[in-house]
């Protein structure tokens, strides 16, 4: 199954990012990632966030996949004790689980945030432009496209890990 994943954090992003893709590649393999943006935080003042999406194979269902994420989340200091709206060390969401769509296993799938917030989707456009959104069936380059850019502002930054960026523009 073709899984995309939204990652972000705020507290050391470079480090956490970097060892977030570390836990995906052991565990997953091979990794597909976008370019990685900055962002101001959103919904409360804090520090900028890094955000990037991965994609991964996977045969796992969506109870185990959260699971797995919840761990590599925990082992990066992932305080679940923090408001919802706060400072992070590692975010690691579910975006798309091949064509799901729907509440599966307590996961909103496709997930919201994709067409709300450009760290979300301008990355998911990098990666993947001809794919189609699973409930309005247009393109994520399309919607990208369209997006109001104005509402939130984000910028590419270098990222270094050991294996190249695929979406390269």
């Amino acid at each position: 199954m073709k899984v995309f994943l939204g990652l972000g954090s705020n507290q050391k992003p470079e480090l956490h990012i970097v060892k977030a893709l570390d836990a995906l590649y052991l565990q997953f393999g091979d990794l597909r990632i976008s370019p990685v943006y900055e962002s101001a935080a959103v919904g409360f003042d804090g520090a900028n966030f890094l955000n990037l999406v991965v994609v991964i194979e996977t045969s796992l269902p969506v109870k185990d996949l959260l699971q797995t994420l919840r761990a590599i989340e925990n082992n990066n200091g992932r305080d679940r004790s923090a408001p919802r709206f706060s400072g992070r060390t590692l975010d690691i969401d579910i975006l798309l689980y091949g064509d799901a769509v729907g509440e599966v296993d307590g996961v909103i799938l496709p997930r919201p945030e994709i067409l709300i917030n450009a760290f979300v989707l301008q990355p998911l456009a990098d990666l993947a432009p001809d794919l189609r959104h699973p409930q309005n069936n247009q393109t994520f380059g399309d919607l990208w496209r369209d997006y109001d850019k104005s509402r939130q502002s984000l910028w590419r930054v270098e990222f270094a890990w050991r294996a190249p960026l695929v979406a390269e523009k």
